[in-house]
């Protein structure tokens, strides 16, 4: 059984570890930050960072039965944006997270896609797939700047407590 917790801690130390690769972007060239690299899904390291908070976002929103807005990486331009941004992710899911006993949390529950599909998770897979495909992308931001000849620090979790 997951906890109210333990959610909690894993969405801190995930932001933690984020918030190193984003101190790290504001350390590149301003013309790295959205340049187009071969062979990633999502081409930028803008891209790469708005579709990680906003997998968290739309989440969040569908685990609340609410849309999900418009998640266009061109309305977060600069890294300043993308910080603002994760703040507000963060603020909506702690505020979600706050709603929920340890019970709920492990209650299944339905979700409603935009394409009229249906699925029953618990929130806390839900969470939990949240943050770790957030490392998914932490990764890829890490192997862009790598490529781009600006290699990160660590921004792996053995940092923090």
């Amino acid at each position: 059984m997951f906890t109210l917790d333990g959610i909690r801690q894993f969405h801190r130390w995930t932001h933690l570890c984020l918030n190193r690769a984003i101190d790290h972007l504001d350390t590149l060239p301003s013309d790295t930050y959205t340049k187009d690299i071969p062979g990633f899904g999502y081409p930028s390291i803008r891209d790469q960072v708005i579709h990680l908070l906003g997998c968290e976002a739309r989440w969040v929103h569908r685990l609340r039965d609410l849309p999900s807005g418009d998640w266009d990486p061109a309305r977060w331009p600069t890294i300043a944006d993308a910080r603002a941004l994760q703040s507000e992710v963060t603020e909506q899911t702690l505020d979600y997270l706050s709603t929920l006993t340890d019970l709920q949390l492990n209650t299944p529950t339905t979700l409603h896609f935009p394409d009229g599909d249906i699925a029953v998770r618990t929130p806390a897979l839900v969470l939990h797939h949240v943050l770790t495909h957030a490392f998914h992308h932490k990764g890829q931001i890490v192997a862009m700047c790598r490529l781009l000849g600006h290699p990160a620090p660590d921004t792996d979790l053995n940092n923090f407590e």
